[in-house]
């Protein structure tokens, strides 16, 4: 069975996983955005430690999900793994992989509703050949207090 088209067009939002709020955290009122964390398993070890193309995954991750891509570095270390942070309009897209393991950590935040950060976790599954993954996902949202409220920029410190 690919892993890739199993997963859900929104992860996590089902009801399956629910998060209590502490006594302090403020109500929340309004979704900000969308966090998915992919772990990906048995992956094409060469494609983890290839700087290059997995820059071009990446930007193709970003594309997909309807982002905005403003900056992207990366960082191939040595002996092996790479570490690429996609500086999006809507927040990021990261990226560690351990080549060596077959293993690569993904984070995918994305603010606004036209965005769908699922679909990047899709392309980098697929991109990187994962045989098996973990995803979870949750909404990101504005507390209460905050989402009425007009907002003003901060003063400079004097």
């Amino acid at each position: 069975m690919t892993q890739a088209a199993c997963l859900h067009p929104n992860p996590g939002w089902t009801g399956a996983e629910t998060f209590s709020a502490s006594p302090q955290a403020p109500s929340a009122t309004e979704m900000v955005g969308k966090h998915c964390i992919l772990e990906l398993y048995n992956c094409d070890s060469a494609k983890l430690d290839d700087e290059a193309f997995l820059r071009n995954a990446i930007t193709t991750a970003a594309k997909r999900a309807g982002a905005t891509l403003l900056n992207l570095i990366t960082h191939r270390f040595d002996p092996q793994g790479v570490t690429g942070l996609a500086l999006l309009a809507e927040s990021h897209i990261s990226i560690h992989t351990w080549p060596e393991s077959g293993y690569a950590a993904v984070d995918v935040f994305t603010c606004g509703d036209h965005t769908m950060p699922e679909r990047a976790c899709i392309v980098l599954s697929e991109e990187l050949d994962a045989g098996n993954y973990k995803l979870k996902s949750f909404r990101r949202e504005t507390p209460g207090s905050v989402a009425g409220a007009e907002r003003e920029p901060a003063l400079a410190a004097a």
